[in-house]
Parts: C-alpha cells; sequence; structure tokens
C-alpha cells in the first residue's frame, strides 16, 4: 500500500498549510522518507480557531442522541478500515501491523463507549430550602478544545481526546505528531463520512512549540488535553494556567513490575515480556522497573530474557515479525546511552543491549540484571525495549522504590497473597495498578497518572467531567 501525503483538516476541508510549508515523514524501518505532511502557520491556526467556535456553536446544541449516532457511525467505519488504517500506521510508527490492527480496533471500541457515556453527562434537580424555588445543576460543554497526541499510538492517543470531546458536545483542535501524521487523518475521515458538521474537528500539524504557544493562550480555546514527556507538560500545564485554562494531563512513566516471593512466576514473565517489549517498549504504561524478589529472581529473569532473546525484531509488515524498529534516531541514541550508563554502574547486560544492522531504528530487545538504583534507567523513562531487574529483600523495600521517583502512572504486581495485594493497592503511588494481570485499560475505567505523571483522566465516567462545565441554576416561582 502506496503511503498517502496528508495535508490539514480545517472546516471540514483538506488543504495545504497557507505558506506551503511541509515536513517529511520517514519510515523508521528503513531510515528513508515515505511521504510529507502539511506544516501549519498562525494563518492556517487562526482558520481552524475560527472554525472551532463556529463548529462549537453547532454542536453543543447537537442532541446527545444525534451526536451519539454520528460517533457510533464513525466507530463503524473505523472497523471497516482496519486493514488500510492499520497498514498506514506500521509504515509511519514501525509497529507489527497485527498491533496496529489491534490499535484499531480498541480505537472503534473506545468511541462506541463515549458515545454512548454521553447519555449520561447528567445534572441533578437539588430539593430547595424554599417551595418556591427549583434548584438545578447543569453540565454544559466547556467549548472548543486543544488537544496534543504523540506518536507512539497514533489513532488511539487522538480517539480518548476526541471521543471525550465530541461526546459533551465541545469541538477540538487536534494537533497530532508530524511523525505519524496519516493515522491520525484516516480517523478524522472516518468522522467526516460519518457526517460530523464542518468546523467540530480540525487536525493541525507543525512545530509543536509554535502551535501551543499560540492554541493555549488563544481566548476561543478552553480546555487544554496534552500527552507526552512530564517536562513539555510541565511547560503547556503552566502556560494554560497562566490563562486559566482547564487542563488534563497524561504524562510521562516509569511503571514499577514487582515480583513477590509467592508469585507465579510463569505467569509473571510471560506478562512481563508481552508487556515489556510491545510496540517495542514505546508505551507510557509499559513497565520498566523490574523488582523481583531475591528467591524467585533467577527464576523469573532466565524466563524473561529467553523471552527477549526468541522475539522475531524486523519490519512491522513483514508477518511473523513481533516487535519494529523504534520510532526515530533519538530512540536509539537513548538505548545506546542508558545501556553504557548502567554498565558503567556495574549492571550486566543478559539479552540484547546493541542496535541490529544500520538501516533503521531496530533495538535488540534488551534485558539488564543486578541494575544499581543510581543508574540512569532506573531514574530516568527509557521508552525503549529495555527490561532492567533489580532484586529487593522485603515487600516494604519494594514499595519504597517504587514510590521513590516523582512518576506515578501504573504499576504491576504479581502475587498469591491476598495481605501482599491489599497493601499494595493501598500503597502504591501510582493512577493504575494491575496485579496478576497485564495492562487493561479499558475505556469505562480511568486513565492517569498522580504525581509528575500527570491529572484529569482519560477513560471512564470521570474523563468527561474536565469537559464539561457545572452550573447552578435555581429558579424562583414569583
Amino acid at each position: 500500500m502506496d503511503y498517502p501525503d496528508t495535508q490539514l483538516f480545517i472546516n471540514g476541508k483538506w488543504q495545504d498549510a497557507a505558506e506551503g510549508r511541509t515536513l517529511p515523514v520517514v519510515d523508521p524501518s528503513t531510515g528513508r522518507e515515505i511521504g510529507i505532511v502539511a506544516c501549519a502557520g498562525i494563518a492556517d491556526l487562526d482558520r481552524a480557531l475560527a472554525a472551532a467556535q463556529t463548529g462549537f456553536e453547532v454542536w453543543r446544541d447537537t442532541p446527545a442522541f444525534e451526536r451519539s449516532k454520528v460517533m457510533r457511525s464513525a466507530a463503524g467505519l473505523l472497523r471497516e478500515r482496519q486493514e488500510a488504517i492499520a497498514s498506514v500506521i506500521t509504515q509511519e510508527q514501525g509497529k507489527p501491523l497485527a498491533e496496529a490492527k489491534v490499535e484499531v480496533t480498541l480505537a472503534a471500541g473506545i468511541i462506541e463507549w463515549f458515545a454512548e457515556e454521553g447519555f449520561r453527562a447528567y445534572g441533578r434537580v437539588v430539593p430547595s430550602r424554599d417551595i418556591r424555588a427549583q434548584q438545578l445543576v447543569v453540565k454544559d460543554p466547556v467549548g472548543p478544545v486543544a488537544a496534543f497526541t504523540p506518536w507512539n499510538f497514533p489513532v488511539n492517543q487522538v480517539v480518548r481526546k476526541l471521543s471525550a470531546a465530541l461526546t459533551t458536545g465541545c469541538s477540538i483542535i487536534i494537533k497530532a505528531p508530524e511523525e505519524t501524521p496519516a493515522g491520525p487523518a484516516a480517523l478524522i475521515q472516518a468522522f467526516v463520512d460519518a457526517g460530523i458538521p464542518d468546523g467540530v474537528i480540525g487536525l493541525v500539524f507543525g512545530i509543536p512549540a509554535e502551535i501551543s504557544s499560540y492554541l493555549i493562550p488563544h481566548p476561543v480555546i478552553k480546555k487544554v488535553s496534552f500527552t507526552g514527556a512530564t517536562s513539555v507538560g510541565k511547560q503547556l500545564a503552566a502556560l494554560a494556567g497562566k490563562h486559566m485554562k482547564r487542563t488534563t494531563m497524561e504524562l510521562g512513566g516509569h511503571a514499577p513490575f514487582i515480583i513477590a516471593e509467592d508469585a507465579n512466576v510463569e505467569l509473571a514473565v510471560r506478562i512481563a515480556g508481552n508487556s515489556k517489549f510491545r510496540n517495542c517498549g514505546q508505551v507510557c504504561i509499559s513497565p520498566t522497573r523490574f523488582l523481583v524478589h531475591e528467591s524467585v529472581s533467577q527464576e523469573f529473569t532466565a524466563g524473561l530474557v529467553k523471552h527477549a532473546r526468541e522475539l522475531k525484531v524486523g519490519n512491522g509488515a513483514v508477518e511473523g515479525v513481533q516487535m519494529g524498529p523504534l520510532a526515530n534516531v533519538r530512540r536509539l541514541e537513548a538505548m545506546t546511552e542508558l545501556t553504557r550508563d548502567a554498565v558503567r554502574h556495574g549492571a550486566t547486560v543478559a539479552a540484547g543491549g546493541v542496535r541490529i544492522g544500520e538501516q533503521g531504528n531496530f533495538w535488540a530487545p534488551t534485558v539488564l540484571t543486578d541494575v544499581p538504583l543510581q543508574s540512569k534507567v532506573f531514574n530516568e523513562e527509557p521508552f525503549g525495549p529495555m527490561a532492567v531487574v533489580h532484586r529487593y529483600k522485603t515487600m516494604e523495600e519494594a514499595i519504597k522504590e517504587a514510590n521513590r521517583l516523582e512518576y506515578g502512572l501504573a504499576g504491576y504486581a504479581f502475587t498469591r497473597s491476598l495481605r501482599n495485594a491489599h497493601l499494595l493497592s493501598m500503597r502504591l503511588e501510582v493512577g493504575m495498578l494491575w496485579v496478576n494481570q497485564t495492562s487493561a485499560p479499558w475505556p469505562e475505567l480511568p486513565f492517569g497518572g498522580v504525581k509528575d505523571s500527570g491529572y484529569g483522566t482519560e477513560g471512564g465516567p470521570e474523563a468527561l467531567d474536565a469537559y464539561l462545565n457545572t452550573r447552578t441554576v435555581s429558579i424562583m416561582n414569583v
């Protein structure tokens, strides 16, 4: 399948940037340019903002029933186009085709769930202290939204923000990633074909700092949602706060993976391997810090090393490939530096630890053992196919280490003990904890972190709150 060039989507039309600027799109499996994406300037953003305001005035007055029909129709089209969209994602992002297909399918499910949840954005009637008065709590859409999404899940990262905005009656301008533009464009086209009114959705690409610094302070924008690095999120949150904009921040993670003395080690190995190397480790909730009780450390490490060595790495479009390339050269450089630093501090490379070949951004699935806590990889999110193992003696020691960092997005634990499970659920400082299972970020569950991993949620009924104003209306009968 040929890779398509991508335009901006403004006021219901696909169009080039006003100044004609473009950016290259590179296949991470080959390092070769495969297409271009339009690069928005201020004139393009002004048109997108004007359209978003007009679109909001139409969409907020569209009944929830009609909004739901459009969203469900778009989800159906996404399912029908799964093969084509997945192929595009694999070309621009690198993940295996099977993973890309799952991403599209899950995205359709997220849209469908939010389409129904919009019916339950309830207000309430509050008994009055004066019989002549009726007291109402009213929920209204907050207004046009600016959303900023990363490249690791080109469709899924957009769809949570888009679905929450649309189901509550908000319009949205999405600043999607320049590295992976065609996947988000295909998603938006499904909504266009489903009948979304002009101006309700805008899609722009360009220089991230230029776009965020213009959209966030703009008076049209009432809500900001960002997924990405903690350092960038703090800057955007500060800018939004300066202008009193509501924000949802889903930021970096460095997920602990705690294996207790009484764990089912075989289960832990299987889930660790699948979770760690999915999408080449480029997942915000990917397990990264493997804290293993000393009594089962040897068994767990041997199993994880075996899993890593047996993975088939290559171009995601090739059948049977289980792990594709890193998304860009920056991630290759980061893997190299983190490995060197860990070894300097006394860690052992039990698997991988090297680049594969000279073409493309391929890195061998890596397991580092006996990794000291002061090494960079135990303090900085690796965001790559790197598992780092550290032994512990007591559960209290493991919990202390898990909570040591300011990250608090996701956590995993394996234990047969009810006492351990209860203790972990009470003491681990993470927004999402999965015990004896892989991650299960279903749309009906909150999705978000604590501490430096952000605030707000992009799942569950709670996700709608950030897109709604809550107002009191009291009517006196005179």
